[in-house]
């Protein structure tokens, strides 16, 4: 009888852990998507052009996917506290949208001369306002702990913070992994199609997260030892 119950622990244990085995197999062998970005640049630039056509400005793409970005997390806010989780399907979509128009003002602003002190600014805030709003609503998931979605988004921010405090004025933005945006929008975009789908997020989503966390304190290091190493190098030659 008692082999029988420790048989069954086991099974339920494999069954807990299997989805987090799973997510840190397909992370090893991840390098930052950041190393893509040129591929989806050269997708996107005839929208640009065509935008550019239409007047559409940097800073006016920026603001926009802010706002898209808070209008998607509080949808799922409200999805989550309402139990129709369903609508987390949407996240991957919105994530993916995020990226291309992240993208996009990107381009308007060094390919059409847009570039500005203010859409430096807007570029920085926004991502850090769209990250939480897209990030915050797994804290309200039935039987889910918001602390770690918290620290989660704290890391992200800091991060983010990381990769562009640079000691020369002209220095350029860090964008080391292994958790950088795109990889995060990647996480988070698998994590809410698994929750639109129906699988139960406890427990498996906790040591998800927990991994995510370990992943931005990696990033955060990388970005300061690789960032003062450069501008060192920078300084002495």
């Amino acid at each position: 009888m008692r082999g029988r119950q420790r048989t069954v622990a086991w099974t339920l244990r494999g069954l807990s852990l299997r989805p987090v085995l799973s997510f840190v197999i397909f992370l090893r062998p991840l390098m930052s998507l950041y190393t893509l970005k040129p591929r989806f640049q050269a997708l996107l630039r005839p929208s640009v052009r065509t935008l550019h056509g239409f007047g559409v400005t940097a800073n006016q793409v920026t603001v926009a996917a802010c706002a898209a970005s808070v209008g998607l997390g509080a949808t799922l806010a409200a999805a989550a506290q309402s139990a129709h989780l369903s609508w987390f399907l949407l996240l991957p979509i919105g994530l993916l949208l995020r990226m291309a128009l992240n993208a996009i003002d990107g381009m308007l602003a060094r390919e059409f001369a847009q570039s500005s002190t203010l859409g430096a600014y807007l570029n920085e805030l926004c991502d850090m306002v769209s990250d939480a709003a897209l990030y915050l609503p797994f804290a309200l998931l039935p039987d889910q702990s918001p602390a770690l979605t918290i620290l989660v988004i704290l890391l992200a921010n800091l991060a983010e913070m990381a990769g562009v405090l640079r000691i020369p004025p002209t220095s350029t933005r860090r964008n080391d992994g292994p958790m950088g945006k795109s990889d995060r929008a990647l996480v988070f975009g698998v994590l809410g199609l698994l929750v639109g789908m129906g699988v139960a997020a406890a427990p498996w989503l906790s040591w998800v997260l927990a991994i995510v966390a370990l992943l931005l304190v990696s990033t955060v290091a990388n970005r300061v030892r690789r960032g003062i190493a450069d501008d060192g190098d920078r300084l002495r030659g």
